[in-house]
This record gives structure tokens, sequence and C-alpha cells, in this order.
């Protein structure tokens, strides 16, 4: 396939760039400056493209400057300090920029919009246990993240909530899937490493699952 990944420099785009290029899809970098050395995966399959990700426009033509067929569009941006418009309108770029071309996308985005375990009315972003209240702005602009793929009447997406923590550390391969529930270990932990995460972002560009909202965990 060739897939394209917004957000490509950060700690989820590297990743999914080094697993896609690992398997032998060619890899879209696409990201504010175009960088040569997006991770362990930069090679011939590779190639850097400097787009702004909140112009649809230029998403559209960043992607269209490939030869041949863009077959996923991959989200992965997120900003610090957290700022919603930035995220909903770079999303919607995604969705109408893909929807047009055909493609698949897929949003890496937050937690707090799966149930919290036990009490499905929950979301994990009201959930203290989880989110603590200098976080609920980060957990809001993954709802509203959410909420804009759902409107999105043409585009073919898939919303990936990791679980509560994500962070670097080691590839296994191995991970457990669910929908949009939380999920989490006998111990009460809720984590993934960043790369297998990634190991689940491109699992699923290649073997599409029929759900809109899923997650995994170690």
């Amino acid at each position: 396939m060739t897939i394209a990944v917004l957000g490509a420099t950060g700690m989820v785009g590297r990743r999914v760039i080094s697993e896609a290029g690992a398997r032998g899809h060619r890899v879209l970098a696409l990201s504010r400056r175009a960088v040569d050395d997006v991770g362990h995966g930069s090679g011939p399959r590779v190639t850097p493209v400097a787009v702004d990700a909140s112009d649809s426009d230029a998403v559209r033509e960043a992607l269209g400057s490939v030869e041949g067929t863009v077959d996923a569009v991959v989200v992965t941006v997120r900003t610090d300090p957290v700022d919603q418009g930035f995220l909903v309108g770079m999303t919607r770029s995604a969705l109408d920029a893909a929807a047009r071309l055909g493609a698949r996308v897929l949003v890496v985005g937050g937690a707090g919009a799966l149930r919290s375990p036990g009490d499905p009315d929950l979301l994990v972003a009201d959930n203290p246990a989880y989110v603590p209240a200098g976080l609920k702005p980060i957990a809001a602009a993954g709802i509203a993240q959410l909420r804009t793929c759902e409107a999105h009447a043409e585009a073919d997406w898939v919303y990936l909530s990791p679980p509560a923590l994500l962070e670097p550390g080691e590839r296994t391969g191995r991970y457990r899937r669910g929908t949009d529930t939380l999920l989490t270990g006998a111990d009460g932990r809720s984590w993934i490493s960043a790369e297998n995460l990634a190991v689940a972002v491109v699992d699923e560009l290649e073997a599409p699952g029929v759900e809109r909202h899923i997650t995994v965990a170690h």
C-alpha cells in the first residue's frame, strides 16, 4: 500500500512509518517541515513531504503529488499545549482530502473518548481515575476529534483510541484489540508501547475491521 502519515515526526508517527516501511509499504511522511530522518523506517520507501496539516487544499495537493494511489491516511498529529480548534480543523482537512481520493483514514485519537470499564455510561474523559483535572482539555480535544469523524458523511474512517498510558517501549507485536471501552489488565493498568500501537495501526490498515471506534492495549 501507499500510506500517508500526518504527524510524521511525532512519537506515534515515527513508529507507524517504521512499522509500515518494514512491512514493505510505501510511506509519505507528512509534517510541517519535510524531514528526511523520521525514524528507523526511513529509506527509499519513505518520502518526506512538507505540508500544513490544517490546510485542506495543501493536504489534498500533497496526497495527490505521489505517483499512483494513496490507499490510507494515518492522522497522528498532537499539539503541546493542546489546541482543540487546530486538531478538529486538521482532522476535517484530512477527512476531506482522503474522501476525494478514495483513501481510508485512521485517526490515532485519545483515550478520553472511550467508555469506562464497568461503567459504560461514564466516558474516560469524565473519570478522575484515569483523567485528572489537568488533563481534561486533552481528553476533550480527543472527543471533539471523534465527533468530527462521526459528522463526516463521505470519508471512510476508523478512530483508534490508545489506552490510558502510551509511551515508548518495546515492540513485541502482541496486543489486545477492543472497541469503544477502555482495556485494562488484571492489575488495573491500561497501557501500551508506542511500538505496539504502531503494529496495531498497520494491522488495521492491512486487514480492516468493521468497527469505526477501536482501542488496543498491552
